[in-house]
């Protein structure tokens, strides 16, 4: 039975009431935020970490245009066009050369790179400045009652025990979050791939090597030339799972760099000292369903993406876009249609997603344990691929995002 605090531990406890309580305080869990603000849906958004910690993590900065259209929707995307780049194709490198995949003839959209830090901040001044509420540097957070009609969630924050009671949850709170691990496991069903690489990664200040990106599979490794800004920099090279971040200088990081992109672009690599190093390891995982009573995962806490060719992020703001709608629905027009549907919804884009980024990490990088066989047929996929208007609109329709 859960009872109200009394008069003797009033001082150290806290209990509040809100429509939806979001875990997590990322893109997803901001994003969710802002749709329900603007519904005039009362939502508190939980973090454990500190703000300043969420805007120091280094993420992808690729926006397919139904993440602009979502920030658009919300107001917030004035920053994001004046500062945005937006990308009417990008480079696939094979053979020491390099193709152009011309998105906007192909499929008739284009990409805008604004980095995920920068949606972040955008996101968060505009939750601050409207009032609604988010905690940081919540510890000891605990998701209770799920199956149940009264969900309600608790943490400790500064010596104080809160409670919040509402009427549904929103794990929005990444892989190692609590949202997905409070669900029990005979409840999910989880799909995983491991890759036998990882991704170094330099961040620089630096006008990047070209105005848009460059893929590149090459016999040493995959390579993926990137940028946040016109002066800022971000590049990739497939590493060993057990590579250490201490092994690698910028010069060495640098000089591989270059053996791995065409001559040309090789030429025109301007180098700096690295303002982040670090290595990810890549993998592919979908738990199923996304909803268990009243908690609904969205992004991360639901499925992760290797980050060839940036769906990650994306697919955040689609699964928010069916959630926020779907909970707008619940309280506007007393539907649960939008509820009850939204994990079926939200996975079929999410599997084509998961399917597209598994092919296109198969198609640029080396494989360790390959015997030749599979190394023969990403060549003639590659052979294809860039030979074939037909081969190359499917790539394009997937880098740009399906429809949601």
């Amino acid at each position: 039975m859960n009872e109200l605090p009394t008069a003797s531990t009033a001082a150290t406890s806290r209990r509040e009431r809100v429509q939806v309580a979001i875990i997590g305080a990322g893109p997803a869990g901001l994003l969710l935020g802002a749709l329900l603000h603007q519904a005039g849906i009362e939502a508190l958004v939980l973090e454990q970490r500190s703000a300043d910690y969420v805007l120091g993590r280094i993420r992808a900065g690729v926006l397919e245009q139904g993440t602009v259209a979502l920030m658009d929707r919300l107001g917030l995307g004035a920053r994001m066009h004046a500062q945005g780049l937006v990308h009417g194709g990008f480079a696939l490198g094979w053979r020491n050369r390099h193709q152009r995949i011309d998105l906007e003839a192909l499929a008739g959209k284009a990409v805008m790179v604004y980095g995920q830090t920068e949606v972040t901040r955008d996101l968060m001044d505009a939750r601050a400045a409207s009032g609604a509420r988010t905690v940081y540097e919540a510890a000891d957070v605990a998701l209770h009652d799920l199956g149940g009609t009264a969900p309600w969630v608790s943490y400790r924050r500064d010596g104080v025990e809160h409670r919040v009671d509402c009427d549904f949850i929103a794990g929005c709170d990444g892989y190692h979050g609590v949202s997905r691990a409070s669900i029990p496991a005979d409840a999910l069903r989880c799909y995983e791939r491991v890759y036998p690489f990882g991704w170094l990664g330099v961040l620089c200040d630096t006008p990047p090597v070209s105005h848009e990106l460059i893929y590149s599979n090459h016999a040493r490794g995959f390579a993926l030339c990137s940028m946040r800004s016109p002066t800022r920099s971000r590049y990739y090279l497939q590493c060993a799972l057990d590579d250490k971040v201490e092994a690698w200088s910028d010069a060495a990081f640098f000089d591989e760099l270059r053996r791995r992109i065409e001559p040309e672009a090789a030429e025109a690599l301007v180098t700096g000292p690295s303002i982040e190093k670090s290595i990810a390891p890549l993998r592919s995982f979908v738990a199923e369903p996304m909803r268990h009573g009243r908690l609904f995962l969205a992004g991360d806490a639901a499925h992760i993406v290797p980050p060839t060719g940036a769906k990650g992020l994306n697919l955040a703001a689609s699964d928010v876009t069916y959630l926020g709608d779907a909970l707008v629905e619940h309280y506007r027009e007393r539907s649960d249609a939008g509820l009850d549907a939204y994990s079926e919804r939200a996975l079929k884009r999410v599997w084509k997603a998961v399917r597209f980024s598994w092919w296109f990490t198969s198609l640029m990088h080396r494989f360790p344990d390959d015997s030749g066989f599979g190394q023969k047929i990403q060549e003639a996929e590659l052979d294809y691929l860039l030979g074939s208007r037909a081969a190359s609109a499917a790539l394009a329709e997937n880098y740009v995002g399906l429809p949601l």
